[in-house]
């Protein structure tokens, strides 16, 4: 009889390091579903939400290829509670729902340990009763705010107003940690020594 598979959700502010450890944790052996990944394959052009988007928003919020204009409706959603709660409101049940479908697609295959990869787990209030642990990766805002600009230098550049709205817009780091199961302070590590903290944690998590 097969062991059930774990079910990890997985959690940091932006910055944090969180996607480098899906990555080491996919590289022993886990099986990801990145919500953040689905919310941009809804939002691309012909995805899901993007009908409702220009009817809810108007033509203004697409872009000419057809996506959501990711940085216009980012602005309109940090500046105004109810436009966020509109757009989340369009944009989550379709990352649930597709979710739903990978994680079922990976306990068929077989998969000993999904990691959902979920930026908002601690905000939505939804995620944890589907889930059997609650990783946290955790830094100072110090290290979130330098690595977010270094990061978005070659992308244009965020200001740093913008980049701590970001980080005033999502749960404060205590709310994260009061909801973590495990955490990683990834603060000051090299890769190497994450990579480290990564395969002790796999071990528990049957990889």
């Amino acid at each position: 009889m097969h062991r059930a598979a774990q079910r990890i959700g997985l959690t940091g502010g932006i910055g944090s390091g969180k996607s480098t450890v899906a990555r080491l944790l996919v590289a022993r052996g886990a099986t990801l579903v990145d919500a953040d990944a689905i919310a941009r394959q809804v939002t691309a052009p012909g995805g899901a939400a993007i009908n409702e988007i220009a009817r809810q928003f108007g033509s203004a919020a697409i872009t000419a290829e057809g996506a959501m204009d990711r940085d216009r409706m980012r602005l309109l959603a940090f500046n105004d509670p109810a436009v966020r709660q509109q757009l989340e409101a369009i944009i989550h049940p379709l990352v649930s729902r597709e979710s739903s479908r990978q994680y079922s697609q990976a306990v068929k295959a077989g998969s000993s340990c999904i990691v959902f990869d979920i930026p908002l787990l601690v905000e939505s209030g939804r995620w944890r009763q589907q889930l059997d642990r609650v990783l946290v990766v955790d830094c100072s805002e110090a290290t979130q705010i330098a690595r977010v600009m270094a990061r978005e230098l070659g992308r244009g550049g965020w200001t740093r107003e913008v980049v701590e709205k970001i980080i005033a817009g999502q749960a404060s780091r205590a709310q994260r940690l009061g909801a973590a199961d495990i955490c990683i302070y990834n603060d000051g590590l090299s890769l190497e020594a994450l990579g480290l903290q990564v395969a002790q944690l796999a071990s528990r998590f049957g990889l």
